[in-house]
């Protein structure tokens, strides 16, 4: 294995560093020994330039004793990464990419490569220009997601107190800036869903850069087991409830059309129910989701300052569907 220190990209270490202040910056200053630990405990060779997402980096490898292609992925530690290996260990490669190896204390895990990395034209949904097949691919492979979750991870049918408090806090306190009724709709879905949820695994935050093709390229040996999905989930949150909660991420995933539509509400609900009929999942469950996420959204935004532009379909998305 090349004994050359990776390079953690600029821009990742800049927003990084804004983010989470001086821990990000004590965090940043472990990647390269980090990197290079795990490289070698897993015996693998970087095979291209480092690539980032939000809160971690990728990089491309290639695992010594067998050749397979890979992705290391090593993420700021933050309670919201703390599910996802138990959620890729969960489904065991049914729609999602396999996982090799973890490090949960220091938030790494060895991953199947897919997507544009793995050498296929069109690397994601995102590439996918024809938005209802796009959607209605999301919906089929949130339906393959949906399995019995295991018991250790969290609920989100308890978190309904805190979601309920949150969006009244939130609307007090940003000065009520969505219509009263739009706020008591999504209080009332919280109310009435959140605590009817199933014990199933689901993605959590399931948009089109979130799938990505599984075809590996020309000559690599294919792993072990069943022929691949077409569709590979990454980047889970490992969420246990209502597979319709992830609804609302194909939405906000392409909101140009849906808001310069003649009528942006039948836009938005012809695309949920897409989504809901290839998930299997209920239609007015997915509009009541889709609306209480789309309210949570504009608050989050607001507060932590997403564009403009942003925020404001987010609002007249909400009230689309209230």
């Amino acid at each position: 294995m090349t004994g050359t220190p990776i390079e953690v990209p600029e821009s990742f270490a800049l927003s990084t560093v804004q983010r989470e202040g001086e821990r990000g910056r004590a965090w940043l200053a472990t990647l390269p020994e980090l990197t290079g630990d795990l490289l070698r405990r897993w015996k693998c060779e970087p095979t291209q330039a480092v690539t980032h997402g939000q809160v971690g980096i990728i990089v491309p490898v290639r695992r010594t004793h067998d050749g397979t292609p890979a992705i290391l992925k090593i993420s700021f530690p933050h309670p919201g990464n703390v599910h996802e290996p138990d959620a890729f260990a969960a489904w065991s490669g049914r729609g999602a990419v396999r996982l090799y190896e973890r490090d949960d204390a220091r938030f790494a895990m060895l991953l199947e490569r897919a997507g544009a990395a793995a050498g296929a034209g069109g690397g994601s949904l995102a590439d996918v220009e024809d938005t209802d097949e796009a959607v209605a691919v999301a919906g089929r492979l949130a339906r393959r997601l949906a399995v019995p979750a295991p018991p250790e991870l969290p609920r989100m049918s308890s978190l309904v107190a805190e979601w309920e408090c949150e969006l009244r806090d939130e609307d007090r306190e940003l000065g009520s800036p969505l219509p009263a009724r739009v706020v008591a709709a999504a209080i009332g879905t919280v109310r009435e869903l959140g605590q009817d949820q199933p014990d199933t695994l689901i993605h959590g935050d399931l948009h089109f850069t979130n799938v990505l093709r599984s075809q590996r390229p020309e000559g690599c040996q294919r792993p072990e087991g069943p022929e691949r999905d077409p569709w590979l989930a990454i980047d889970p949150k490992g969420y246990v409830g209502d597979p319709a909660y992830d609804s609302i991420t194909l939405l906000r995933t392409r909101f140009e059309p849906l808001l310069t539509a003649p009528d942006p509400r039948a836009a938005a609900l012809r695309r949920l129910a897409v989504f809901a009929d290839a998930a299997e999942v209920d239609r007015e469950r997915a509009r009541r989701w889709a609306q209480a996420r789309a309210v949570t959204a504009a608050h989050w935004g607001m507060r932590h300052g997403d564009p403009a532009w942003v925020v404001k379909a987010t609002e007249a998305l909400a009230e689309a569907l209230t």
